[in-house]
């Protein structure tokens, strides 16, 4: 049974990791259709609040929902991290799941870089409205041993779980992709809600134009 853990001391979590590792990175996946200012933000804070090395975004191929999602084309979504990271140093876009084709399985993907890079330490970032949900995802009861969960919320949040999680303040900023799509569709202003290079892409190329992705 998974020891239970509602809000851990971050420093105490990080202490209390072995010597042996030697790099600690984050993970930010999920479908970034298109990637926002609160991906960043959230990546930036967890980097920040637990010293990472690095944080990793790796834009999923298909997403394991039950209720399907369209998205434009894989390539598209990574370039548009790729433009959203390029002025930070410790963000990097990760093409794996990309690369393997098919439905992406959160487990299936830490399992291949664990045996890719066995020295490194990988912590999965998610939202506080996700935690929620973990016990629905492909086999977790694996999962929780592979990779420490970092949940961001706002402050004086949190959300009971029955899986480890490291709970993470940060500013409470609300963007969704689903109303940027909206809003892109509808012709109304993203400015400050993606970085500039983004915008300028998506509107040049005339991406989510017609609300079906």
């Amino acid at each position: 049974m998974v020891t239970t853990v509602f809000e851990p001391d971050v420093a105490l979590a990080l202490e209390s990791e072995p010597d042996e590792v030697k790099r600690r990175v984050g993970i930010m996946g999920g479908t970034f259709n298109p990637i926002h200012n609160g991906h960043l933000i959230m990546a930036e804070q967890v980097h920040s609040q637990l010293g990472l090395d690095e944080i990793l975004f790796i834009p999923n191929n298909i997403p394991p929902h039950i209720d399907t999602k369209t998205a434009i084309d894989g390539e598209t979504r990574a370039h548009l991290i790729e433009l959203a990271i390029a002025d930070n140093p410790h963000f990097n876009l990760d093409r794996i799941e990309l690369t393997k084709g098919g439905v992406s399985y959160s487990i299936e993907t830490i399992a291949q870089l664990k045996q890719q890079h066995p020295d490194t330490e990988y912590y999965f970032i998610i939202g506080a409205d996700e935690v929620a949900y973990l016990p629905k995802w492909h086999r977790i009861e694996e999962l929780v041993t592979m990779v420490t969960f970092v949940a961001v919320k706002r402050t004086g949040f949190t959300q009971p779980s029955t899986y480890p999680v490291i709970w993470i303040d940060t500013p409470l900023v609300e963007i969704s992709s689903t109303d940027l799509r909206q809003r892109i569709e509808q012709q109304r202003s993203i400015r400050y809600l993606v970085p500039v290079k983004v915008a300028e892409y998506i509107v040049k190329n005339g991406l989510y134009q017609d609300d079906k992705h």
